[in-house]
């Protein structure tokens, strides 16, 4: 694409769009099978991502102990450990962390705050009126590590997220794990399926994330395998290289696969797969045991009554390192979760195929037999490197190129659900990645690289940050938060960007310790409700005209590379009845003057950002890092 102001780009995008659109006049096609269909609710979906460890404690009474959290990195029994205060300064030890001699990043995987699910029940009301309409948490399932990616098993709450550790740790002792008819529902579980009710009264889904591709090292097969080896019945369970030899009882020959080659994720067992291929859009599927125990695991919670009703349970799943499990399995999962709820959702983390370089085409998991969606990477990093200039810095008409790229082969339907996301746990927070404006996901944390930016951001951050959600709240796609960006919170990437949540009814320290001990200013840590507000009002234009912006085509009138102003509508319908939306950025740091960009009157605009001033049909002004929307108001435009 050339660089001149006013250059048409309605085609590619339209094509993109209409891909998969039934010809006109040809013969009518029989409805979806419920397996390929995409719910509808999940294109309608405001998601918000809950990290429930550090999202609110609403029970100190079941905060962890070292018992709890035995088995998780870094494997160590600190003296005098005990639950870091809520506001703590993040960077700051505690004594028992000081005295051991350890480096933060070290000691800080020892951390646990107490978030629970009573806490996130009592923030619903909170997520209501901000204008979230699905939330999507974090592992639940009972596991010693913050994150809880290491399962001791799949089938009951974190027993510290319950209001009765103790008890739901005697339960499940008393069960037979591999033996469904033997689980019983722990407190835990009792108040995460409490949250799910009190969620769907206020209109709101709930989605679970899970890892079928591994399990931790408590896990109660693993321990078996461990003790029993080769003679275990959940031997086949595991990816092992190595049994023991008990000819050599002074060495151990023990090996076997770990995500990613950590050692405290053993990876469950695939079969199936072209020898020498691991991971991406391959054949196989799981070992049949392990897959019967996942659908088993799968529909408890899908239906816990088990009366085949699931509006008693959560609406899907998001699916951990979803390329390293074969498609066999995701295919035949699909058919088996849509058995048990027609509605329910599945979203796959498919992300780096050449980390940090390359994120893997989705489109194979994204045909109607895999997912719904993916997290969707591919649309944050291009918007992030042209509106803050990061690598590669694109400029006005590659990032629309760029937009279109990361749409193709993926049917309009899987494009409307795709889970937008800024940030994530897996990730620096929002702010910290556009204040810290290098390659995408390489080197965003201090300890690889020393001058990456810890500091609370500055207005020029927040300024660009706004920008970008005017663009994530008006394209294709569902926005996505994750919890405690809306509040304008920073850290880089993990550990940092799980710090406990900031409201605006708790204490904090400032923040004045730095990591490697660096002097540094002191920053007071405080909720940004300005920047609550920006995202409270482009949730509502948002969910006021949901058809417009989750159905309506993309025409992109303007992509002026020296200015680097773009301008798109969304348009829904045709003619003078057609509802339409008008976006328009200017990233560049002088004002840009547009001429008129829509033929018909009736324009209000809606939202602003920075300096935005003008009509569509007279000509737009926008100053230095500014945007605007305006709605069509003429016949047949009204709200939805």
């Amino acid at each position: 694409m050339t660089s001149r102001r006013g250059v048409l780009l309605l085609i590619p995008v339209l094509l993109v769009q209409g891909a998969c659109a039934p010809e006109s006049g040809g013969p009518e096609r029989a409805a979806p099978e419920p397996v390929a269909t995409v719910p509808r609710w999940s294109q309608e979906a405001i998601w918000y991502q809950v990290f429930v460890e550090r999202f609110r404690n609403g029970d100190p009474a079941n905060d962890p102990t070292l018992a709890d959290i035995d088995g998780s990195w870094p494997h160590r029994a600190f003296d005098g450990w005990a639950p870091t205060p809520w506001g703590q300064d993040w960077y700051a030890q505690e004594d028992w962390a000081r005295t051991s001699g350890e480096p933060f990043y070290l000691t800080v995987q020892a951390r646990r705050y107490g978030g629970d699910l009573q806490g996130v029940m009592d923030q619903l009301d909170q997520l209501d009126a901000l204008g979230v309409t699905a939330l999507y948490l974090n592992p639940v399932n009972d596991a010693p590590s913050l994150h809880k990616y290491d399962a001791r098993n799949y089938r009951h709450v974190d027993r510290n997220f319950g209001p009765d550790p103790q008890g739901d740790a005697a339960r499940m002792a008393e069960e037979d794990p591999a033996d469904p008819a033997t689980w019983a529902w722990t407190s835990a579980d009792s108040l995460l399926l409490a949250v799910v009710d009190a969620a769907h009264a206020r209109g709101m889904r709930v989605v679970l994330d899970v890892s079928w591709n591994h399990t931790g090292i408590t896990f109660w097969a693993w321990r078996d395998v461990l003790e029993r080896q080769e003679d275990s019945p959940f031997a086949d369970w595991y990816e092992i290289e190595a049994f023991d030899d008990p000819a050599t009882p002074d060495t151990s020959e023990f090996a076997y696969r770990g995500w990613a080659g950590v050692r405290e994720l053993p990876e469950l067992r695939k079969i199936g797969r072209p020898e020498g291929e691991t991971h991406g859009p391959i054949a196989g599927t799981l070992v049949p045991e392990v897959r019967d125990h996942v659908f088993a695991v799968s529909r408890r919670w899908l239906d816990p009554d088990g009366d085949g009703d699931p509006s008693d349970g959560v609406d899907g799943f998001r699916l951990d390192v979803a390329e390293m499990v074969p498609l066999g399995f995701w295919r035949e999962y699909r058919r088996f979760v849509r058995s048990v709820n027609p509605e329910a959702y599945l979203v796959g983390e498919v992300w780096w195929e050449q980390w940090p370089d390359r994120m893997y085409d989705p489109a194979p998991w994204l045909q109607g037999d895999v997912f719904d969606a993916v997290m969707n990477y591919r649309w944050y990093a291009p918007t992030r490197s042209f509106f803050t200039g990061a690598p590669p810095g694109l400029s006005a008409s590659a990032w629309i190129e760029a937009l279109n790229a990361a749409e193709a082969g993926i049917p309009p339907e899987h494009v409307k659900a795709q889970m937008n996301l800024t940030a994530s746990h897996d990730s620096p927070r929002f702010a910290t990645s556009i204040g810290n404006p290098g390659l995408y996901k390489s080197g965003v944390n201090p300890r690889d690289n020393p001058d990456y930016r810890l500091d609370r951001p500055g207005p020029d951050t927040r300024r660009l940050q706004e920008l970008i959600l005017v663009q994530q709240f008006t394209w294709k796609g569902a926005p996505h938060i994750w919890n405690g960006d809306e509040v304008g919170m920073w850290g880089a990437d993990d550990p940092d960007n799980r710090k406990p949540i900031v409201w605006p009814d708790l204490a904090y320290a400032d923040e004045a310790a730095d990591p490697f001990g660096r002097p540094r200013e002191s920053q007071a840590v405080e909720p940004d409700l300005e920047l609550r507000a920006r995202y409270a009002e482009l949730i509502a234009l948002r969910r006021a005209h949901t058809d417009l912006f989750v159905d309506g085509d993309v025409e992109v009138l303007v992509a002026d590379d020296d200015a680097r102003g773009v301008v798109y509508q969304r348009v829904l319908g045709q003619g003078e009845d057609a509802r339409r939306a008008l976006v328009a950025f200017n990233a560049g740091a002088g004002e840009l003057a547009l001429p008129p960009v829509a033929e018909s009157g009736g324009w209000t605009q809606a939202v602003v950002v920075g300096a935005a001033s003008g009509d569509p049909t007279d000509g737009l002004v926008l100053g230095p890092r500014s945007a605007g929307v305006w709605l069509f108001s003429g016949s047949g435009a009204g709200g939805e």
